[in-house]
């Protein structure tokens, strides 16, 4: 059973997010509360929980304010109707972000990435199956927009100065953060691995390794690094 809160100064949004709580046997509401103001208190009196659902856009304190000020904060769901706070909420560490209006579903796979964090991850799931699939989908930010990219589908990442170039079939992104920062976004994706100090791979489109280069699906070469080898030869024994 994990214990969850909702800050949210929206009613509707609040009795959404309490019914998705009441259909999901394993979680258990501790409060719903209408304000950041009152989420600070919450935190401040001792109280604590598993998950938190948390709103951005608040009077007085807002969602990203109030993980800010909280100095042990529990995994965080974002819920919000903006996508541009996107890359400020991850570098807060939180485990996954929801555009508002999500259905029950996107709901279940935020719950269950939590799950997959924790070291209960084996209990009762929620009510999909638990073996599906951790939402590979996130936000990156590429000039003034933020696009939303299905990591399964890229086939590495590679750094260029102050900036990533992510590397799909069929298109390439220009992200301006560092490849460490990505590599710690992708850390839910055991699929990534770093094999050069400028290379992070997805080790599902390798269709070959020849001379410490892997070759890729759609003709793209990726160079491991030397002092990357053995680490990345002996994670592909596990495939």
């Amino acid at each position: 059973m994990l214990t969850c809160a909702i800050i949210d100064d929206d009613e509707i949004n609040r009795l959404t997010l309490e019914h998705y709580v009441e259909l999901t046997p394993n979680l258990k509401l501790m409060a719903s509360l209408a304000d950041g103001i009152a989420g600070l208190t919450f935190f401040r009196e001792g109280n604590k929980v598993d998950i938190l659902f948390l709103d951005i856009e608040m009077p007085h304190l807002s969602g990203l304010e109030l993980l800010r000020v909280l100095t042990n904060p529990p995994e965080v769901i974002i819920t919000t109707a903006r996508q541009d706070f996107a890359v400020d909420a991850f570098e807060l560490r939180v485990t996954d972000y929801l555009v508002k209006p999500f259905d029950f579903a996107r709901f279940t796979q935020a719950v269950q990435r939590v799950q997959s964090r924790r070291p209960a991850a084996a209990a009762p799931a929620a009510p999909s199956p638990a073996d599906a699939p951790v939402n590979a989908d996130l936000f990156v930010k590429v000039n003034s927009r933020m696009v939303r990219i299905n990591f399964d589908e890229v086939l590495y990442v590679e750094a260029l100065s102050d900036y990533v170039n992510i590397v799909t079939p069929k298109h390439k992104y220009i992200v301006y953060t560092t490849l460490k920062a990505l590599e710690n976004r992708l850390s839910l994706f055991p699929n990534f691995v770093r094999v050069h100090r400028s290379y992070l791979l997805n080790t599902q489109h390798i269709e070959s390794i020849e001379d410490n280069t892997a070759n890729l699906q759609g003709g793209h070469f990726v160079p491991i690094g030397k002092s990357y080898q053995d680490g990345f030869y002996k994670s592909l024994q596990r495939i």
